[in-house]
């Protein structure tokens, strides 16, 4: 257990660390952002990112999930002891052929379409800001999937590179067009998906011993029928971030939706730590492979997970006027009002990916669907109900609503397969405490000026001192806690880390002669021990 703990912490830490730097990159420029673009210019680029986001979904039909579980089975006339390593790459390359295929003729049939797909989303035909568009759902679909390939190989500090040099390079271009080219939504959109093709190419450059454009029908088949149930859910559990911004633009209006998108921005906080998660958490709860340990992991995972996103959504909720102030042009900061409602739905997001790995593990993918499904009739029902009299608050309130009741079904179906015993009373301290140092903090302190910030992060920061004071931590967490903090430790492990650095150096300075096979082979596994 510990050492599963350790490997999810450190390769969630890498994932988490370029999600970081992409986002504090991302809020740190806002203030550019809303000098240079209106509030119903930002609000048309970010429905239309939401639109690829959510087509993508549609067309990618549940490969990389397949991948993400395929690449961890073992055919069994091959290797019955364990998964075969050249399987795995037989699933990646199916799936990349797959997802190549998928994505190009989507484009292809999407293209003459555009100036009615922006009538559609924007209620105006801006065909340009569509195509752009159009361009980024091909490079985000295989992106998607050549990254998966470094989290398979959990090569934690290459996909920590690749994206952190992508985000860089993505800035300077985003910049140039916003301010000499002098656009506005389509800036936003060249940047991120105009340098993104470059990185993908360079991508599947690396990756090309492993890529082809030819699938096995046999093995996709298997595939598809593992990952299409997955398809509907995720696209409905999506659309509750997706079909929110179209509702208030057309019960609303596109200016709303823009302070309804820096609001997302700005409980970006959240979407950190459930991206990072996102993608360390499934590689991992896969490969245990005794169902009693799993159960234990599942369990103490999802407490502590919990009590992460608990501090950082106290602490948006808390700080969130400040935060829009500092950052965003004067006509944004009505957004502030929804961004601690944002980032508890963000959260309950979040918990969702824990539980939703059970119905990978067992394979019962297809009962993701009716709880998802039955969120995004919520989601819709209190959106249509909220928007016109509340605007982006009303939306906040159905997006958390919303995600409750997936969350909730999604425990109710899991433990009739899987069943795990949840630490429900902890769980429910932690909400009690969360909640109650929200509506002190709301209740008894400033709203601004100096005093209100200083007074509000020590509120915030003394959160974690409540959950000890509570008795939170177990007897045995709070010993672990107590010695992974202590001086000596911290210190033992930067010494480790330094080792392990001098080592890898040492490692890339004497593999000149070793064929591509066995340079690929040790990089990887540098990339695990390193990281």
């Amino acid at each position: 257990m510990p050492g599963l703990l350790r490997r999810l912490a450190t390769t969630g830490a890498a994932y988490t660390a370029s999600s970081v730097l992409s986002k504090l990159f991302a809020v740190f420029l806002l203030p550019i952002y809303t000098a240079y673009v209106s509030p119903a210019e930002y609000g048309a680029a970010e429905v239309m990112l939401a639109s690829v986001v959510a087509i993508s979904i549609v067309i990618r039909f549940g490969v990389i999930e397949a991948v993400l579980r395929f690449f961890y089975l073992a055919e069994p006339d091959e290797d019955p002891s364990g998964r075969d390593r050249s399987f795995g790459d037989r699933v990646i390359r199916s799936g990349f052929a797959a997802l190549a295929w998928s994505a190009t003729i989507s484009a292809l049939i999407a293209l003459p379409f555009a100036g009615p797909i922006s009538e559609a989303l924007l209620g105006e035909s801006d065909a340009s800001l569509a195509r752009v568009a159009i361009l980024g759902l091909w490079t985000l679909t295989l992106w998607e999937l050549v990254l998966t390939i470094l989290r398979l190989d959990e090569r934690a500090r290459a996909y920590f590179t690749v994206t952190s040099l992508n985000v860089i390079a993505t800035i300077p271009a985003t910049l140039y067009l916003l301010i000499v080219e002098g656009l506005e939504a389509e800036a936003i959109l060249l940047g991120t998906f105009g340098t993104g093709v470059l990185f993908l190419g360079w991508r599947i450059w690396q990756e090309r011993h492993r890529l082809s454009l030819r699938f096995e029908p046999a093995l996709l088949r298997r595939m598809l029928r593992f990952g299409l149930p997955t398809m509907p859910a995720e696209l409905s559990l999506y659309s509750l971030s997706f079909i929110d911004r179209i509702l208030i633009v057309r019960l609303a209006g596109l200016a709303e939706a823009g302070l309804y998108a820096l609001a997302i921005k700005f409980a970006q906080g959240m979407n950190l730590i459930a991206r990072g998660f996102q993608l360390a958490w499934p590689p991992l709860a896969y490969s245990i492979a005794d169902d009693d340990e799993a159960r234990r992991a599942y369990s103490l995972v999802f407490t502590w997970f919990a009590a992460v996103c608990a501090f950082f959504v106290v602490g948006l909720w808390l700080l969130a006027r400040w935060i829009v102030r500092l950052l965003a042009a004067p006509e944004f900061f009505e957004s502030y009002e929804a961004i601690g409602l944002l980032a508890t739905g963000i959260s309950l997001y979040a918990l969702y990916l824990v539980l939703v790995v059970v119905l990978g593990r067992t394979g019962r993918t297809e009962l993701s669907l009716p709880a998802t499904f039955a969120g995004g009739v919520v989601n819709i029902g209190l959106n249509l109900a909220l928007i016109p009299a509340l605007g982006i608050v009303g939306a906040g309130i159905a997006l958390v609503a919303s995600y409750a009741v997936i969350v909730a079904l999604t425990v109710f179906f899991t433990q009739r397969l899987f069943p795990i015993a949840y630490e429900w009373l902890r769980l429910g301290l932690l909400v009690g405490l969360a909640a109650a140092t929200v509506a002190a903090g709301e209740l008894l302190l400033p709203t601004d000026g100096a005093l209100g910030l200083v007074a509000r992060t020590v509120l915030w920061l003394a959160f974690p001192l409540v959950l000890w004071f509570a008795r939170f931590p177990r007897r045995e967490e709070r010993e672990l806690i107590r010695s992974l903090s202590s001086p000596a430790a911290i210190s033992a492990r930067l010494a480790e880390m330094r080792r392990r650095g001098a080592e890898a150096q040492s490692a890339d300075e004497a593999r000149g002669a070793h064929a591509p096979e066995v340079l690929e082979a040790e990089r990887r596994d540098e990339d695990v021990a390193g990281s």
